[in-house]
């Protein structure tokens, strides 16, 4: 059973729809990517899922039922837009934040320490949140947004603002959190923490779903049928049009590199055969397509 389900669900402000009978379902302990271009509706559907906002059609479910205002204690939520009390001291803020998630001020106390210590800010306690760079708040609340081990896990641009450095810690704990048994949905343009961090994605354009799934067989799903080989020769390679059609070759230091793509007919074992007939083959891939060539392909078909 999914952990969050979303069913048809729709929202419309003024005269603009902001979601179109979107439906996603976010499996227990896994990290579900939410794309999609600036104002596709991802926000929206995050702050419906947080009941910020009301659906105006759908069901959103928690394990199985509707979601109530009461479940939000099980709820962790980083928004893209960060919300510190500029004026109040981080450690007497990160208590306050802890206790309104239902923690006592002994375990708040006592987590926040061990929080702080493992992200090196220990000497941030008294300082106001003013003094902080803007790095150093997102931290402060990555840590509040955990604290009290939620069901899930909601992060909007985690990453934004962070050195690569601390991008590396954030990624790690995020896996750890995942581990540990909490779900994440985790919503970002940088389509490489996609790749490296998520399970299955949906993406939204134009305030629909366009494409959903298991991120191992979409990008599977979009593959070419081309293979990249890397080779030594005297010159390049030949191979029959009919079986074979080399889309682009170009030579570095002595190293020729072929992208082939392969007829319907034949297969990577025949190909690789006929290289190896001909040259020196230092290496031979198949060329997959990344989330990001998937994101703008599926982007810019949905437009038409």
């Amino acid at each position: 059973m999914s952990l969050l389900s979303t069913i048809n669900v729709s929202k419309t402000y003024a005269n603009h729809k902001a979601l179109d009978h979107v439906s996603i379902e976010v499996l227990p302990q896994s990290i579900f990517g939410l794309l999609g271009p600036n104002g596709a509706g991802k926000t929206t559907l995050i702050r419906i899922i947080n009941m910020i906002s009301a659906m105006d059609q759908g069901e959103v479910l928690l394990e199985g039922k509707p979601i109530k205002p009461s479940d939000t204690q099980y709820i962790g939520y980083l928004p893209e837009e960060r919300g510190l009390y500029k004026k109040m001291k981080v450690g007497e803020q990160a208590l306050y934040l802890a206790q309104l998630k239902g923690m006592s001020k002994n375990d708040a106390h006592k987590k926040l320490k061990e929080w702080f210590e493992k992200f090196e800010i220990s000497s941030w306690w008294n300082k106001k949140v003013e003094e902080l760079s803007k790095g150093m708040q997102q931290k402060v609340q990555f840590i509040v947004t955990v604290l009290h081990k939620p069901k899930l896990l909601i992060f909007d641009e985690p990453f934004s603002g962070f050195d690569p450095i601390n991008v590396n810690l954030l990624k790690e704990e995020i896996l750890k959190l995942r581990d540990e048994g909490a779900t994440i949905i985790f919503s970002t343009h940088n389509m490489a923490s996609v790749e490296e961090l998520c399970d299955h994605i949906a993406l939204i354009n134009n305030s629909k779903t366009i494409l959903s799934g298991e991120i191992f067989d979409i990008i599977n799903s979009f593959k070419s049928n081309i293979f990249e080989v890397n080779y030594k020769a005297p010159k390049e390679l030949l191979m029959k049009p009919t079986d074979f059609e080399i889309v682009s070759t170009s030579i570095t230091n002595g190293t020729y590199s072929s992208r082939i793509k392969i007829c319907d007919n034949k297969s990577s074992n025949e190909l690789l055969q006929q290289i190896i007939a001909q040259v020196e083959v230092v290496s031979y891939q198949e060329v997959l397509p990344t989330i990001n060539d998937i994101f703008i392909q599926e982007v810019n078909k949905s437009k038409k």
